[in-house]
């Protein structure tokens, strides 16, 4: 990997030289901002691409004290970085035209990641000359302290684009997921969708409340899908027997129908969400310190960032 060349203090380190890689972070909303105190974090140069006028105070007001530069011109930033993280607006033609200078003024060895949540690599790709180096790299919210990061390539992505993401997202301590193709969603949304369908539907029903049903959800699935997932839920949840005794007997009764969320109703759920925890800027600085501080006191003691595997574990 090639990167920015620099010459330390001669005072200090008189006879070395030191690389310092270059990221380019394309989009300065919540998620590109948190990829940026990530990276930057870990020592990388961060060059932080966004068109928003009060770019320079968003960042002095969230990277203070980092390695972070701001530029308006996306070829600026992009040429010479090591790696690019897009985290801009989820429109594809705005993606189209994204990529397409990044693939211009970017080294043919530089993997392009999006951070989509659910658009496909492949449509984001298609047409453009780098499609081999495209792919996602989709993190939890926020990226800065939840381990995951899905990576999706497309069906033109080269399994040396994709090997390099891995190995940069191991490095900023995450834990990268390579799934084997490409679906919209992905796999945390497409389970995340599934589930808040149904938290919808029993608000909508009136079988519980918005704030008690997230604290059912905090005392039961959300503190055990911390420790384990459902799978090896599974095997426990049948005791010696396993996975396939809880489903051939406790499992086989649950024969009821889900139900779906009614779209017209979503109003209703909404205002009682708002009602329970506030809107604007002052609530989603509580909020979100609320989250980041409870997020951090768990991710220690559950072994997070985790130790790189040995050979042969989990076989």
């Amino acid at each position: 990997m090639r990167s920015t060349l620099c010459e330390p203090d001669s005072l200090t380190y008189s006879l070395e030289w030191f690389y310092v890689a270059v990221v380019a972070i394309v989009g300065a909303g919540v998620i590109g901002i948190s990829w940026a105190r990530l990276f930057g974090a870990a020592g990388w140069q961060v060059r932080v691409s966004d068109p928003r006028s009060d770019l320079r105070e968003v960042l002095d007001q969230h990277l203070a004290g980092l390695p972070v530069t701001a530029t308006a011109d996306l070829a600026e930033a992009a040429s010479g970085a090591d790696f690019v993280q897009e985290s801009g607006p989820e429109r594809i033609p705005v993606k189209e035209e994204m990529f397409a200078t990044l693939a211009a003024h970017t080294r043919d060895d530089v993997v392009l990641a999006s951070s989509s949540s659910s658009l496909l690599p492949s449509v984001i790709a298609k047409g453009n000359p780098a499609a081999d180096r495209i792919l996602i790299g989709h993190p939890f919210n926020p990226p800065e302290l939840m381990p995951l990061v899905e990576v999706v390539p497309g069906p033109e992505t080269s399994a040396r684009s994709v090997d390099r993401a891995m190995e940069v997202y191991r490095e900023l301590g995450k834990l990268p997921i390579r799934l084997k193709k490409e679906i919209p969603g992905f796999v945390g949304n497409r389970l995340q969708k599934v589930f808040n369908d149904q938290a919808t539907y029993l608000v909508q029903q009136g079988v519980i409340d918005v704030a008690d049903l997230d604290d059912l959800v905090r005392a039961s699935l959300g503190l055990r899908y911390a420790t384990i997932g459902p799978f090896q839920s599974g095997v426990l949840g049948g005791g010696p027997e396993g996975m396939r005794h809880l489903v051939t007997h406790v499992a086989s009764q649950m024969t009821f129908e889900v139900g779906e969320p009614d779209p017209a109703d979503m109003g209703s759920v909404l205002d009682e969400v708002e009602q329970t925890y506030g809107t604007g800027e002052a609530a989603y600085e509580r909020l979100a310190e609320l989250r980041d501080g409870r997020t951090r006191a768990v991710l220690e003691p559950l072994g997070w960032p985790e130790p790189p595997a040995t050979p042969g574990e989990g076989q």
